[in-house]
């Protein structure tokens, strides 16, 4: 899921529309004063106009948004858009026209925006004409880059059905998506397609790295979408069966054909930068705020152990499979540093805390492995301070799932899924009863968070943490 497909368009559309919406108040002032030759009764005040539409900007993209101006199936239906533009306009400028009442609320014609009722028809017209204008040059550029392959989602098409054959022959780049391989029985591969044709999907996706999987048969779908988690593809279902189309809330079609997207998590698109911004905003408020703690930190570090290094770095996995350095004010010992559990047990000479480890749920009373100072700053979560920094750089989220190690993606099974998203400082598991629940337990707690991820349940673990940080319930 590296790409998402149409998302950058849509960012590109939204940025045009807002443009598009500044220039037409700005022009349809000017015109009214400058170029119309009618006579007019007030003083012109274009920066205060323009300054004032900037302001309630924001009003008229939330308006789009609910128009559903940014959706697929609307942005390929020129008429269905259209009118949807000039509703837009119509509620844009009946925003406006209602603040202008109930803020300025004069008499006095000279201080209205809109002193002369003309301006307010040309603002609708002329941003409805601009909208239009500008989503029709965009759509030109990416149609364009489109045709020389720029920006293309890389699709594998599996599956013995008609589908199949219909897909490969109605594909192509305006689609926005490239089929660069199939599976698929001789009967239902044009000849033209032969080359690109592979025995198994596994061989397939390993070769050709795709960013989508399109099934189009009716059998094996959990190996198929099993297959596309793994590969952190985007998954699509094209049922041989119309009539089943309608069970399903988003559906596209390409070459004719109906095709659902079946997506690992909520967590993307608009959702995704969204997070982002609130990741961007709240570290560098903390980092802020937590400065003189973080500071007082690396001072007793060095004066406990003035050659050891106060911050630690461990290699650890965020989204998509990407190594990163975790930030940690160092809590362990220096000679245990980057050694697993096991190997740290056994380098002491007491391997037979491994088992007792494990069992009990990656922790054991008293852990050897780590200095006093190392124990105080865990168990008050001193020692995560550090990741702020990795939260602003994005290797990791606020929130999310556990940040794996390497090591664990050998044993673990739902570890692609897991890594759909960026791993967090804190998660749902961390705030479920940290070390009183077991691996697995911990596990299906960040499962359950990447299917089921909402700014909602986010803010309720935010205030969880914010509480269990109070309560000193850190690393014991």
């Amino acid at each position: 899921m590296k790409k998402e497909p149409g998302f950058i368009y849509r960012i590109f559309l939204l940025f045009g529309d807002a443009l598009a919406i500044i220039f037409s108040f700005t022009f349809a002032y000017y015109f009214r004063t400058h170029i119309d030759s009618r006579p007019f009764f007030f003083e012109s005040e274009l920066v205060d106009f323009a300054l004032t539409n900037l302001v309630l900007l924001p009003v008229w993209l939330i308006i789009l948004v609910c128009l559903g101006v940014y959706k697929r199936s609307v942005i390929e239906r020129p008429l269905a858009l259209a009118g949807r533009l000039l509703v837009a306009s119509i509620l844009g400028v009946m925003s406006i026209i209602t603040y202008d009442f109930f803020i300025n609320n004069t008499t006095i014609a000279s201080s209205s925006l809109f002193p002369v009722r003309g301006i307010a028809a040309l603002t609708a017209a002329f941003c409805f004409v601009t909208l239009i204008l500008e989503r029709g040059i965009i759509s030109a550029i990416r149609k364009a880059f489109l045709r020389h392959s720029v920006g293309l989602i890389r699709t594998v098409i599996v599956g013995d059905s008609q589908n199949t054959t219909q897909l490969l022959m109605g594909i192509w780049p305006e689609t926005g998506f490239k089929v660069v391989g199939v599976v698929a029985s001789d009967k239902y591969v044009p000849e033209e397609w032969k080359k690109r044709q592979y025995d198994s999907l596994d061989t397939a996706v390993k070769n050709l790295r795709p960013d989508a999987i399109i099934h189009t048969g009716g059998k094996n779908i959990e190996e198929v979408n099993r297959v596309a988690i793994n590969h952190h593809a985007l998954y699509y279902y094209s049922p041989a069966n119309d009539s089943i189309i309608t069970l399903s809330g988003k559906v596209e079609w390409i070459a004719a054909t109906p095709i659902v997207l079946i997506r690992t998590t909520p967590l993307h698109g608009a959702a995704r930068a969204l997070k982002r911004l609130i990741d961007i905003i709240l570290s560098l408020i903390f980092i802020i705020l937590a400065s003189p703690f973080m500071l007082f930190v690396f001072i007793a570090q060095k004066i406990a152990d003035p050659k050891a290094p106060a911050i630690y770095k461990d290699v650890r996995l965020t989204r998509f499979d990407r190594e990163f350095n975790l930030l940690k004010f160092r809590s362990m010992k220096t000679e245990y540093c980057g050694l697993t559990p096991e190997q740290a047990f056994e380098k002491m000479g007491k391997s037979e805390l491994s088992e007792k480890y494990r069992k009990g749920g990656d922790f054991i009373k008293n852990d050897p492995r780590y200095t006093k100072l190392g124990n105080f700053l865990r168990k008050t979560s001193l020692d995560e301070l550090p990741q702020l920094f990795n939260i602003l750089k994005g290797d990791i989220s606020l929130i999310g799932p556990r940040a794996l190690q390497p090591f664990e993606l050998k044993t673990y099974g739902d570890r692609s899924l897991i890594l759909s998203v960026k791993s967090g400082l804190t998660g749902l598991a961390q705030v479920s009863g940290r070390r009183d629940i077991s691996f697995n337990e911990r596990r299906a707690l960040d499962v359950y968070y990447v299917q089921n991820w909402s700014l909602a349940l986010d803010l309720s673990i935010f205030f969880r943490t914010i509480l269990a940080v109070l309560k000193h319930d850190g690393a014991k």
